[in-house]
């Protein structure tokens, strides 16, 4: 628990903050109070403290004077000045001398303590701690980090963990703790007992840290950051115990993409091979894997495959795939992979079809799409996929639900629509880059699938969206 302290000359003062400010939430206790600084500073000499709240215009001595002295004698005390609004100079001193943050008494509300406790709790986290030097090497190579792959939501449980420890855990970033100490029994059993209390807070991990020696704290922070930031993500495991990293493997991680690499990944998940055979598909998963690209990128990567994956499967009976807001680690990425292939697989499986004829009319499909400008026949297709056109017919009427005439139609229909709602091509244009060489025929052919010419369906669409 953080351990507090409030002083303030007004007793009614005091008794309302201890009373009314919501402290266990943000796992504190008020552990003392003091009507004046050198009371203050006599409690701190005998109780432990890690945050002090203190009114500056006091008796005896000022406040100003005791964070002058508290900071000289007891550096690891975090301040929070008590002040009235017209206090201004006196919290510009304040904060100069390090007070971390001032609250206003007479802006003080109760709907507002909670916000103005967080506010106070997050700026203790945001400070490097006080009990050490940022700039000394570290004496010995190995030590420990934990570390959660939630990088946004400080997690308060570890804080307590803390507090009940003789073990000195710096907060490096929000939700990751290192420590250096060295694996004596006592904290072995200590190590155990985290790893029990890690079992019920999913997403955390323990990683043995080695390659220390000689280190300054502050490499060492920033590099655990660049670590998290970049890799985590990809070497999470759940329920993994206790991992091992070296400062220099950490650094070694290098991305290894290029323009071309990136193609080729959008090639191979374009194609259907991936939904069949097992070893392609997790070949394709262990190459994504290993490129470990920003989370960012990943997921633009997994955007524009989910919208050729929608285009290619949804005509033969697969709902549209979504792709979650975000993805805690890697192990997620793979099991969303797994959980749309298996989708996709059951959804397209034809009893009365092979496997081999389902795969030719998905490519039928495909080109559909791909080649929607140029002009394109049954016959040629059901040449280009090896099947007669007779047969070819029958097939992707069953499988896509509707003849290829029909099917090739609608989906230059709507790309057709695309074009007039997100771009200013002309009609003529838009009919040649859908396949049809007649602007005349294409606008007569728009009207039958939508009810209206294709100027009229833009200027339509152009007033609603305004």
């Amino acid at each position: 628990m953080i351990k507090v302290m409030v002083v303030d000359d007004d007793n009614l003062v005091r008794k309302g903050l201890i009373s009314v400010m919501p402290w266990k939430k943000f796992g504190m206790e008020v552990v003392g109070e003091a009507s004046n600084g050198l009371k203050a500073l006599e409690f701190l000499e005998s109780h432990n403290v890690d945050l002090m709240l203190t009114d500056l215009a006091m008796p005896v001595m000022s406040g100003v004077e005791l964070i002058r002295r508290a900071r000289k004698e007891f550096p690891h005390v975090y301040t929070v000045v008590l002040t009235l609004h017209q206090d201004f100079e006196y919290i510009q001193e304040a904060l100069r001398l390090g007070a971390i943050d001032y609250i206003a008494k007479v802006q003080l509300e109760k709907d507002c303590f909670e916000e103005v406790l967080e506010r106070i709790y997050n700026r203790m986290m945001e400070e490097p701690r006080r009990d050490y030097n940022a700039n000394e090497s570290i004496s010995i190579d190995t030590g420990f980090v934990l570390l959660s792959v939630n990088k946004t939501t400080r997690e308060y449980w570890i804080k307590e963990w803390h507090d009940k420890s003789d073990i000195s855990m710096i907060e490096a970033d929000t939700n990751l703790w290192f420590w250096t100490q060295p694996l004596e029994q006592s904290n072995q059993l200590w190590l155990e007992r985290l790893l029990k209390e890690m079992g019920t807070k999913p997403g955390w991990s323990l990683i043995r840290l080695s390659g220390l020696m000689g280190k300054h704290d502050k490499d060492v922070h920033r590099r655990l950051r660049e670590y998290r930031d970049k890799d985590f993500f990809y070497d999470y495991v759940p329920d993994s115990g206790v991992g091992s990293l070296s400062l220099q493997e950490a650094d070694s991680h290098k991305q290894v993409r290029s323009e071309e690499s990136m193609d080729r990944l959008k090639e191979q998940w374009s194609s259907n091979e991936w939904i069949y055979q097992d070893g392609v598909f997790h070949e394709h998963l262990h190459a994504l894997k290993l490129m470990r690209l920003p989370q960012a990128m990943l997921l633009g990567l997994l955007y524009s495959l989910i919208d050729k994956w929608n285009l290619l499967f949804y005509s033969v009976g697969v709902d549209k795939i979504k792709l979650p807001d975000s993805f805690d680690s890697w192990e997620h990425v793979y099991s969303w992979c797994i959980t749309i292939r298996n989708t996709i697989r059951k959804a397209i499986i034809r009893p009365s079809f092979s496997q081999e004829v389902v795969e030719c009319i998905l490519k039928a499909v495909q080109i559909a799409h791909d080649e929607m400008s140029q002009q394109i026949t049954a016959v040629n297709l059901a040449k280009r996929v090896n099947m007669s056109r007779s047969y070819f017919s029958q097939c992707f009427k069953e499988i896509a639900g509707s003849n290829f005439s029909d099917y090739l139609r609608q989906v230059r229909m709507e790309k057709a629509k695309e074009y007039l709602l997100y771009t200013n091509k002309t009609v003529q244009w838009i009919a040649e880059s859908v396949g049809y060489a007649d602007e005349k025929y294409f606008s007569r052919t728009f009207r039958e699938q939508t009810g209206m010419l294709p100027s009229k369906y833009r200027q339509m669409h152009a007033r609603e969206q305004q």
